[in-house]
C-alpha cells in the first residue's frame, strides 16, 4: 500500500510539474509586456499571468488570464494565445439575448422622483444633477425650454441628485430643500430647480455658508407659497436637512459609474457632460426610434447656451 502512495504521489508531482513547465518565463514575459504596452499600464501595478488552458470555443488557441491588481483592486483579462505562440488576441463576448441600456435602466430608482413632459413614457431621460455645478445649469438650460419644447410631449425627464460636495458646499442642501418641495409637489421641484439653475450666483455672493443655506431656505419658502403648500410641513422639512436620500441617489449613481456631473441616462445610454444640444437631440432621436415613437422636426439647430 505504501508502495502504490508514493507511486501515486510520484506520477501526480510529474502531471503538475508539466502543468508549471507549460508557461515559460518567456511567454510570461512576452504576454506581460504586451500587456502593458497596450493598456498603458505602469510598472508599479502588479501583473500575473496565468497558465494557458485550452480554449473551448477555439480549437488554434488557449486561453490565457491576466490578474491586475492595484491595491485592492483587482481585474482579470482573458486573451487568447495562438498554438504556436506567434500571436495574442482579446475578444469581448456579447450576449445578444440581454439589453445592456435596459439593464442599466432597471438599476434606476425612479420612485417618488417628480416628472417633467410625458407621462409613463417609453422614453425616459434621467439626468444627475448637483445645484451648484455651472456645467448643470449649462445643460438644464439646454434641456429646459429648448430640448422640453421638441420632446415634452414623448419623453420624460427625471432629476436625481449627485452633489459633489467637495467643490460644491450648499449643493447638498439645495438638494434637499427641492425634494422637500417634491414630496408635496412636482411643479414646486421644478420652479425651485429653474431658479437655482438660472441664478446660481444669487446663492453663491452670498458672504458666508449660513448666508447662502439661509437664501436657498428663502427660495425653497417662495416656491412653497407660489404653490399653497403646507409652510409648516414645508419648513419642518428644511430644517431637518435629511441627507438619506440624496446619499442613497450618490450610492446609486456610482454604481451606475457617474464620476461628475452632470450626467444623463437616455433609456439607458449614458451621456457625460454638459454636451452640445445637437448630441442630446441625436439620443433623443435614436431612443425615440427604438421605442418605435415619432421623432420631431428639428426646424432649426440652435448652440448650447453659453457658460457661466
Amino acid at each position: 500500500m505504501t508502495l502504490i502512495r508514493r507511486s501515486f504521489l510520484l506520477l501526480l508531482v510529474v502531471c503538475l510539474g508539466c502543468v508549471a513547465q507549460s508557461t515559460s518565463p518567456e511567454l510570461t514575459n512576452k504576454i506581460e509586456r504586451q500587456v502593458r504596452a497596450y493598456y498603458k499600464i505602469p510598472p508599479e501595478i502588479h501583473m500575473l499571468v496565468g497558465t494557458p488552458s485550452p480554449s473551448s470555443e477555439f480549437p488554434n488557441y488557449d486561453t490565457v488570464v491576466v490578474t491586475v491588481e492595484n491595491g485592492e483592486k483587482k481585474q482579470d483579462l482573458t486573451f487568447l494565445v495562438s498554438k504556436d505562440r506567434a500571436s495574442m488576441m482579446r475578444l469581448i463576448k456579447f450576449d445578444l439575448s440581454k439589453d445592456p441600456f435596459a439593464e442599466t435602466m432597471s438599476k434606476i430608482d425612479t420612485s417618488g422622483r417628480p416628472t417633467r413632459g410625458a407621462k409613463a413614457s417609453k422614453v425616459v431621460v434621467v439626468n444627475f444633477d448637483d445645484f451648484e455645478c455651472p456645467f448643470c445649469s449649462r445643460m438644464h438650460q439646454t434641456l429646459f425650454p429648448q430640448i422640453f419644447k421638441e420632446y415634452g410631449d414623448r419623453v420624460t425627464f427625471i432629476y436625481k441628485d449627485y452633489p459633489l460636495t467637495e467643490i460644491h458646499p450648499w449643493a447638498t442642501h439645495a438638494a434637499v430643500d427641492a425634494n422637500c418641495l417634491a414630496t408635496q409637489n412636482g411643479d414646486a421641484y421644478w420652479d425651485f430647480a429653474d431658479y437655482i439653475h438660472a441664478n446660481q450666483r444669487e446663492v453663491s455672493n452670498e458672504k458666508t455658508p449660513a448666508a447662502r443655506v439661509e437664501a436657498l431656505d428663502r427660495l425653497a419658502t417662495l416656491q412653497g407659497q407660489k404653490h399653497n403648500l403646507d409652510l409648516v410641513k414645508l419648513q419642518s422639512c428644511i430644517k431637518a436637512q435629511d441627507e438619506s436620500a440624496i446619499k442613497a441617489s450618490i450610492k446609486e449613481a456610482e454604481g451606475l459609474g457617474v464620476e461628475a456631473t452632470p450626467t444623463m441616462f437616455i433609456n439607458g445610454q449614458k451621456i457625460d457632460g454638459a454636451v452640445p444640444i445637437s448630441e442630446v437631440r441625436a439620443a433623443l432621436d435614436q431612443a425615440l426610434k427604438g421605442a418605435n415613437l415619432p421623432v420631431p422636426e428639428h426646424t432649426a439647430v440652435a448652440g448650447a447656451p453659453p457658460a457661466k
